[in-house]
């Protein structure tokens, strides 16, 4: 039967350390920016090498020979303005002035270091000090690490930190690349193809267009006002009802004509007697005789006076003059209303026959002409849109209900469409004539920079 050799005491050591670089070499593969990249190498490590401080530097972009503090162990933010931090910059910048340090992995002594910079030894550097660059196998040095610690450096530990120190620089170097992909593309010979094409994306011509407020209003409606003074009693139809030619509508209060009937009808008939009675007495009185014509005329006066009383007694109840939907407010806005005559009260419409009345505002007012497109959004039909064509633009804008002045816009729908109502209100997008990107843009800034300015 076959068994499995157990580890001595002397290979356990080597197997815990063999799985901690196995386990970190998989973080530094598994890093997905070079910020993750730069915190895994001076915090992680210690799993392997037993350190104080660790720093991780690197050259900078306009001095390669300067680096610049990265990160450093257990600290979030580096503040590169420490005294500490500004001595280790300086200091590193010394030992980059050397190629046998600047290439190969090396602990550092105060002697390697010039002669202004050993008093910040003195000061900041409290133990053992171990320098490793990470260069890259094209050679390129893209950083390195300074390693503090309170005992020496042995042979076994600088091997592992140089077999870290390649890990961490191939996958420095291929985050690099990939995150400055786009970057490189863009080459300094051609940048100035970017304010070209933005330039020319301006240029691009499309319509100009408004968005303006739009409400389905009846096409022609027929008006039923007001054909007396007086007082409305009651209204026989509710709002948005189909009438029938004939059918009453609303009613005055008749109480008034009703008395001013009876009384000319009265004074008809008093008229009538006196008249009689000048007649017969003109037979023998010559005087009486002669107030027969003015006795004629006051009966024919009477007469009027009582067909007009009549006619203003049969307006008392307004009826519909055709067929078709009926349009007000309310009935309790009307009932008991005094109105005067020809004020607008009802109008009757034919459901079928429909316009659309945009209020475009003078601050978005564009160039219309008749046949201009637009594309109508319904507030009851969220999900649809529906074109339509200008008929008709005022010339003069109107104050409308808020203070708003605007230009009344009529408009066609291009397709006419049964679900959509006689009340319904969206927002309508009206087209122009066509120009530039950049006056679409800049045409409100434009605008109030000409009425600031006064040109």
């Amino acid at each position: 039967m076959a068994t499995t050799a157990e580890p001595t005491a002397q290979q356990i050591p080597t197997l815990i350390h063999l799985a901690a670089l196995t386990h970190l070499e998989g973080q530094v593969r598994a890093a997905k920016t070079v910020q993750e990249l730069q915190f895994l190498s001076v915090n992680e490590t210690r799993r392997l090498i037993p350190y104080d401080q660790a720093l991780l530097l690197s050259p900078s972009s306009s001095d390669k020979e300067t680096c610049h503090v990265l990160n450093a162990s257990s600290v979030a933010v580096v503040d590169r303005h420490a005294p500490m931090i500004v001595w280790l910059e300086q200091a590193v910048h010394a030992l980059f002035q050397t190629e046998e340090s600047k290439r190969q992995p090396m602990v550092v002594t105060e002697e390697l270091l010039p002669e202004q910079l050993r008093s910040g030894w003195r000061e900041f550097v409290k133990g053992h000090v171990f320098w490793c660059p990470l260069q890259h196998p094209d050679e390129t040095v893209l950083g390195a690490w300074w390693f503090e610690r309170d005992f020496a450096w042995q042979e076994n530990d600088m091997a592992i930190v140089h077999r870290l120190a390649g890990s961490f620089a191939y996958a420095w170097k291929a985050l690099s690349k990939k995150e400055q992909s786009w970057s490189k593309k863009i080459k300094k010979p051609t940048w100035w193809l970017i304010p070209l094409a933005i330039v020319t994306a301006l240029c691009f011509p499309i319509r100009i267009s408004a968005v303006a407020p739009v409400k389905v209003m009846a096409k022609d409606p027929v008006v039923v006002s007001a054909p007396i003074d007086g007082v409305i009693a009651d209204v026989l139809v509710h709002p948005n009802q189909m009438v029938q030619a004939g059918s009453v509508l609303f009613r005055y209060e008749d109480t008034n004509l009703r008395n001013q009937f009876l009384v000319a009808e009265k004074q008809l008939t008093v008229a009538r007697a006196e008249q009689s009675q000048s007649v017969q007495a003109g037979f023998g009185d010559p005087q009486r005789k002669a107030e027969v014509p003015l006795k004629e005329a006051e009966v024919d006066l009477r007469h009027t006076e009582l067909q007009y009383a009549k006619e203003m007694l049969d307006q008392v109840e307004v009826i519909a003059p055709q067929a078709g939907l009926l349009l007000y407010s309310d009935k309790s806005d009307w009932i008991g209303r005094p109105v005067t005559v020809g004020e607008r009260i009802m109008e009757i419409a034919n459901p079928r026959q429909i316009e659309l009345r945009i209020d475009l505002p003078v601050a978005d007012a564009i160039v219309l002409k008749e046949g201009a497109e637009a594309l109508v959004f319904l507030n009851a039909l969220a999900l649809e849109s529906f074109p339509a064509t200008v008929v008709h633009a005022s010339y003069h804008a109107e104050v409308l209900p808020g203070d708003v002045l605007a230009y009344r816009v009529t408009a066609q729908l291009t397709t006419p469409d049964p679900r959509i109502r006689i009340g319904w209100q969206g927002t309508a997008k009206v087209y122009g004539e066509q120009g530039p990107l950049a006056y679409l843009l800049l045409r409100r800034p434009i605008t109030a920079l000409r009425q600031w300015v006064g040109w």
